[in-house]
């Protein structure tokens, strides 16, 4: 029996080493490669850690021990606390932009792009270790007055001129009426998210769907045409 057993293992293990040795090589990382990787690990251990302890835990050693990494890793590749931070916010940004490309296609109107990105941003709004951790760093920027506080500037500037084109394509479709200034406009839905946001962070149990869809709706009455402005409440998604 145990000759037999073996003898059945001996068969097994010569066919996961045949199965293995059909299998092509796989390519070898380039050093590229593994610093890309690396410093995304570094940069979600960094949110990580900002999101769940604060950012006053934010330091070299606790990144790299929540990454898995050295921390003179850490150091190496960003330098400093605010290249750092700057990564935090370009992976931030890029993430932002995936999400405002998958839920705001090219199908919508302008004003059902504005609306939809709203509602969708709201949504999301309690469930996201990364958007606790921007808005920590936006807060001690602020409070602060650093260095890094010029870099969230420019990404909210970003967010102006998506929201301000939107509201030019709206416009132009007859949909947002046409008095509304772009700009004032896109800065008005910016700062309410931005505050939105901020007591999001002070009141984690405050209740969100409510005040998504009485945003969403307010925001439709407030920018839309008066046919526009007698749609449904929630914004519509394209076909």
């Amino acid at each position: 029996m145990v000759e037999h057993s073996q003898g059945a293992n001996k068969g097994r293990h010569a066919t996961v080493t045949d199965e293995m040795l059909r299998q092509p090589p796989q390519r070898r990382r380039t050093q590229a490669e593994r610093r890309n990787e690396s410093e995304r690990g570094l940069v979600q251990a960094a949110i990580t850690v900002v999101s769940e302890d604060g950012v006053s835990a934010a330091t070299f050693e606790a990144i790299a021990r929540r990454g898995g990494y050295s921390r003179g890793l850490v150091g190496q590749r960003f330098g400093s606390k605010l290249g750092l931070i700057e990564a935090v916010i370009a992976y931030l940004h890029d993430e932002k932009e995936l999400f405002a490309k998958e839920d705001c296609a090219d199908g919508l109107s302008g004003l059902e792009a504005l609306l939809t990105y709203v509602d969708r941003y709201l949504q999301r709004l309690t469930h996201l270790g990364e958007a606790q951790a921007y808005f920590r760093l936006l807060s001690l920027a602020v409070a602060d007055i650093s260095a890094f506080r010029s870099l969230f500037a420019t990404e909210h500037d970003r967010i102006r001129v998506r929201f301000e084109g939107w509201v030019i394509r709206g416009q132009a479709e007859g949909q947002i009426r046409p008095d509304l200034d772009p700009t004032a406009a896109a800065l008005m839905v910016g700062s309410q998210l931005l505050g939105l946001s901020i007591q999001a962070l002070i009141d984690p149990a405050m209740s969100v769907d409510p005040i998504r869809v009485t945003c969403v709706a307010t925001l439709r009455r407030a920018f839309a045409t008066d046919a526009e402005s007698d749609s449904a409440i929630e914004p519509r998604r394209p076909r």
